[in-house]
């Protein structure tokens, strides 16, 4: 078992990823470019940790416990003393790839190398490695914190030794694996994005309101968000990028973008961080 994990990105996935599998008894060092990358993230540990104090979850004994098994650092030799490395990164090939080429010169042998990818190619990733059998998955759902599932993605060379080792980490970090083969947006995504895509088709069709679209799918089908407050959530930018993705990788002409999603992205509608998607946030509508 991985008793110490490296993870490369301290953004919103990797500082997640680092609080889970601190508070699973895992020691983590965190590597960034830059010292002051790691600020946001840390603050947001903290915030977590805090709130858990205040609600009685979680004493101070404990939240030191969680502090002094994170370790924060700018240097990639570090990476050379654990034995699990998940890289989480933006989502970005060239800069994976890059990352990767690096990491097989650094890690030490036998290390499985993990990438938090939600779409990008495990089996292109792990190409410019000489190790593409260590190559693996593990796609966390944010907030990582909160969410339950991993997908672990086993790339063309992934080894079932590898896969295994991925889904004993996983699981020790509290998470709920399930196992998927490579293919487009992998299996939650694949499933998810036209999904909300085929709302937008409903809505721009008028065949209902945004609210009664989003109403239907919580009452009807359960969901806890509907699909258009979801997207708005996402960020419509995102969400056309991956749309568009699905379809360029496939092209299959059922995965096109709604036209109304590429009309609001150009102007500038992006959801809630802009204030506007298909809700109007800036009057406090939502």
């Amino acid at each position: 078992m991985a008793q110490k994990i490296g993870i490369i990105g301290f953004g919103t996935m990797g500082s997640g990823i680092a609080q889970a599998a601190v508070e699973a008894g895992f020691e983590v060092v965190a590597v960034e470019q830059k010292a002051e990358f790691f600020d946001r993230g840390l603050s947001g540990i903290q915030k977590n940790w805090n709130r858990g104090i205040e609600k009685g979850r979680l004493t101070e004994e404990k939240k030191k416990e969680y502090e002094a098994l994170l370790t924060t650092t700018t240097e990639w030799e570090a990476l050379g003393e654990v034995s699990f490395i998940i890289e989480a990164v933006s989502e970005n090939m060239a800069l994976k790839k890059e990352l990767f080429a690096k990491l097989d010169k650094v890690a030490a042998e036998g290390v499985v190398m993990a990438t938090n990818t939600s779409g990008l190619s495990v089996t292109e990733i792990a190409s410019v490695t000489n190790r593409a059998d260590k190559v693996i998955g593990v796609h966390f759902f944010n907030p990582v914190p909160v969410m339950k599932l991993v997908e672990l993605i086993r790339g063309q060379s992934t080894s079932e030794e590898t896969y295994q080792a991925a889904k004993e980490v996983v699981e020790k970090i509290g998470k709920d694996p399930i196992d998927v083969k490579e293919a487009p947006l992998f299996a939650v995504n694949r499933i998810l994005v036209p999904m909300i895509n085929e709302a937008i088709f409903v809505l721009m069709e008028g065949t209902a309101s945004a609210e009664d679209i989003d109403k239907g799918m919580k009452l009807g089908a359960n969901h806890p968000i509907g699909p258009l407050a979801l997207a708005d959530l996402i960020g419509l930018d995102t969400l056309l990028y991956v749309q568009d993705s699905l379809y360029e990788e496939t092209q299959d002409s059922k995965y096109r973008s709604a036209p109304l999603l590429r009309k609001l992205v150009r102007a500038g509608h992006l959801g809630r961080k802009s204030g506007k998607g298909f809700y109007d946030y800036t009057k406090g509508t939502k």
